[in-house]
């Protein structure tokens, strides 16, 4: 009998399986297609075979840790949930999956990873609360860097020129409102004591309520957000599902994209205002997390998520961490007195038996004389 396949991927929350759109990718699919998988939902990336989430570990192809090659390879093991589907919905089923990563994964990146508040208050905040120490120092800035690069490499540098020349305009305005005002390029309101900015980009308003903050968005990205969601609304319609009444990957795909925006509590979602006013994809999220992940419903959405703690940690998920934190504790402290002896503040002298002996003798004979 053939070893089952096991996934890696980062924990849940929010009432979703997994905080992570490719895990979420991933994990949906399986559902989708019935595929068996032991599943490890961890929040440290080191325990995963490829040192990446999602990860796939299988018998005969090794470990997969991309979405696209894991779906693939269940697809080859006759767990495909794209059999049904005739050769024009198939290639609906890439299109529309070009477009989300081109227009809405940007977006969506940019919200969790990119604009300052959120990432400070929610994204960054979670991880370095749910990863063990003492990697929570160091994985969050490295996994930000990861996000940035990818963004990079989707929509080049245009985002950050859209951000630079959005920030020029605001410190126009916050210099000289009046100037701003004459041209229409900005209407200046004040609430109480303080003043609020209405910068106008493209017929969009963007509010900026101080000089201490960035612009909260890229133009750009989220239009084009707002816009593959609108595309969304429209092709799904009343249906259950994208192709009638069965599910297939390109519901994965939506779902995972669409579920993080419904249900984190980001201080700023630019993202989750547009989704909540297209009801029938807030739905189609709600229904498919009542029906293929059922027991997620109990955590709920919420914003600042607990540490786990030592009883309610899954002691399948992670077998030997009494031992892995001995071990921890170990090297730290082999670790401190190497440091300190190469340093010199400890020395070891080494005496021989002898001149030790005398020594113990000659400290005798001065006790003798002071009695």
């Amino acid at each position: 009998m053939a070893a089952p396949m096991e996934l890696y991927c980062w924990k849940g929350d929010w009432g979703l399986p997994s905080v992570d759109p490719d895990c979420l990718t991933v994990l949906t699919y399986a559902k989708f297609s019935g595929a068996p998988l032991k599943v490890h939902k961890i929040t440290n990336p080191w325990r995963s075979p490829s040192g990446r989430l999602p990860a796939l570990k299988t018998s005969d192809d090794g470990v997969l840790f991309q979405p696209s090659r894991i779906i693939t390879h269940l697809r080859k093991q006759k767990y495909n949930a794209d059999y049904d589907l005739s050769a024009r919905q198939g290639a609906d089923t890439l299109a529309f999956i070009s477009l989300l990563e081109e227009k809405l994964l940007p977006a969506l990146i940019h919200s969790f990873w990119v604009e300052g508040k959120n990432y400070v208050e929610h994204t960054r905040k979670w991880y370095a609360e749910s990863i063990p120490f003492p990697l929570n120092f160091f994985l969050p800035n490295q996994m930000h860097k990861r996000n940035m690069e990818r963004l990079k490499l989707i929509r080049g540098e245009s985002w950050r020129e859209e951000d630079e020349e959005m920030e020029g305009r605001v410190s126009m305005l916050i210099n000289n409102p009046c100037a701003a005002q004459n041209r229409g390029g900005a209407s200046v309101i004040h609430i109480g004591s303080s003043s609020h900015l209405l910068l106008h980009t493209e017929g969009t308003p963007i509010s900026y309520m101080s000089p201490h903050y960035p612009p909260v968005c890229a133009p750009q990205l989220y239009t084009d957000a707002h816009e593959c969601l609108s595309l969304l609304s429209q092709r799904l319609a009343n249906n259950n599902f994208f192709f009638g009444d069965s599910p297939a990957s390109l519901d994965a795909y939506v779902f995972s994209h669409l579920a993080p925006i419904l249900n984190a509590k980001l201080p700023n979602n630019k993202l989750q205002q547009h989704l909540s006013s297209l009801p029938n994809l807030c739905r189609y999220c709600t229904s498919i997390i009542t029906v293929y992940f059922p027991w997620e419903q109990e955590s709920g959405p919420r914003v600042a998520p607990k540490p786990p703690s030592a009883e309610t940690q899954d002691t399948e998920d992670d077998p030997h961490k009494r031992r892995n934190q001995v071990l921890s504790v170990l090297a730290g402290l082999l670790a401190m007195v190497g440091y300190a002896v190469l340093s010199g503040i400890v020395s070891i002298q080494r005496v021989a038996p002898d001149h030790a002996l005398e020594q113990g003798i000659t400290m005798e004979d001065n006790e003798e004389e002071e009695e």
